[in-house]
């Protein structure tokens, strides 16, 4: 069993999460509870955004990017999106 106590979404996060649709939604649901259980599942990346990790997941033949970190038994939820300009998108988002 993990130390995740509470998980946090950004507003980012959630208004994007309100545009999928229901099987959109469960898969991301999935995604999500596949972190709790083991919060070392996504890649960690260097550089700019040094600390988050970045999962990949698909739903409905898309692919996905999940932005999450984790801070003790706390896990937040940035953002996630498909491939196109993500990470363009999320140095910005990570610079506010």
């Amino acid at each position: 069993m993990t130390g995740i106590k509470e998980i946090i979404q950004s507003p980012v996060f959630a208004k994007q999460k309100k545009k999928l649709h229901k099987g959109q939604i469960k898969d991301l649901d999935k995604v999500v509870k596949a972190i709790v259980l083991d919060p070392t599942t996504g890649y960690l990346k260097a550089g700019d955004l040094q600390g988050i990790r970045v999962h990949k997941f698909s739903s409905k033949n898309r692919q996905f990017l999940l932005v999450y970190e984790t801070a003790g038994p706390v896990l937040f939820l940035y953002t996630f999106g498909s491939h196109e300009n993500f990470y363009r998108n999320l140095k910005r988002y990570a610079q506010q």
